[in-house]
């Protein structure tokens, strides 16, 4: 993703503030040890002013990090739903990203977070691609050899910031191979996710992905796509996949707030297909597009309007 346009305010701790005073001090225990969580959420442009996609959904599941590891936080659901759109209307934003994120502030340089005060910010701009010309031409990624935490050490649904030190590594490894992302396996050798995306593999007409047993987030673009497949008369598979299932596979797509719906083309040096999008990644992006900007009625509930 290129570097994110500064806005003018972020909401912060219960209030807007402008963008540059939204400080934090170098001590935060966050910083230290990486204890915060966060969302990223999208905004679309609608015939009826800007929607937050998912907003429910992704404001629940920040409360569901916070718990595990035991981040308090300050303000009601209702509070942080309303802040979303508020960030929105304030920097006048329709197409838009927001990052949600709570995390331990300055007190100590205990591990134990006791006592550490919790902040909470969510930050808004300009919506944009995160794989450049991804979703229109298709990605290109490798498989790491960076393995996906697993659940006996960190939880991995868990969105927190300290767990992406692990899809760090694994992307700065695809970019110095020359490709736009990883696929990372899990500590079974089975196919996990993206670094920062949900994996999808399309074969015989069939719609298939890993359930949270693999290690993977669940996604809540995953989850919709899921429901759009479906929808669309798809046959879908939530099972353990394979580096065969990707060897072989029709089409592979990515989903994920991020990267949308964006179709992979190459694995490893080697096309699927003729190297261009598939058929049945392309009805399932086009869907998923149709929904996010309102143009189709069956997905209202998924819109919140700021």
């Amino acid at each position: 993703m290129p570097a994110f346009t500064k806005c003018d305010v972020i909401w912060m701790n219960g209030a807007i503030v402008p963008w540059a005073d939204a400080q934090v001090h170098v001590t935060a225990h966050a910083l230290q040890y990486g204890t915060g969580v966060f969302e990223g959420m999208r905004a679309y442009d609608t015939a009826t002013g800007a929607a937050i996609f998912r907003l429910d959904a992704h404001i629940r599941r920040l409360f569901a990090s916070a718990r595990a590891y035991e981040i308090e936080l300050p303000y009601t659901f209702e509070h942080l739903c309303e802040a979303s759109r508020e960030v929105i209307r304030a920097n006048k934003l329709e197409n838009a990203y927001l990052r949600p994120l709570a995390f331990f502030d300055s007190h100590s340089f205990s591990v134990w977070p006791k006592d550490c005060p919790v902040t909470v910010a969510i930050i808004a701009v300009p919506g944009r691609q995160y794989i450049q010309g991804g979703p229109d031409h298709g990605a290109r990624v490798t498989v790491s050899t960076v393995r996906r935490i697993e659940l006996q050490t960190l939880p991995p649904y868990v969105k927190a910031c300290g767990h992406y030190t692990n899809s760090v590594r694994a992307v700065q490894e695809a970019i110095r191979r020359g490709y736009d992302d990883a696929l990372m396996l899990n500590a079974e050798g089975d196919v996990a996710e993206g670094s920062g995306a949900n994996l999808f593999v399309v074969r015989n007409g069939t719609v298939i992905t890993n359930d949270i047993d693999a290690s993977i987030v669940l996604g809540i673009t995953r989850d919709s796509v899921l429901r759009i497949a479906r929808d669309l008369g798809l046959p879908v598979e939530i099972r353990p996949m394979s580096l065969t299932d990707i060897e072989t596979a029709d089409e592979l797509f990515f989903s994920g707030t991020a990267v949308e719906v964006t179709p992979i083309r190459e694995v490893d040096g080697r096309l699927l297909g003729d190297g261009n999008p598939g058929p049945i990644s392309r009805r399932i992006q086009a869907a998923f597009f149709d929904a996010v900007h309102g143009r189709l009625p069956q997905y209202e509930d998924w819109l919140t309007y700021a």
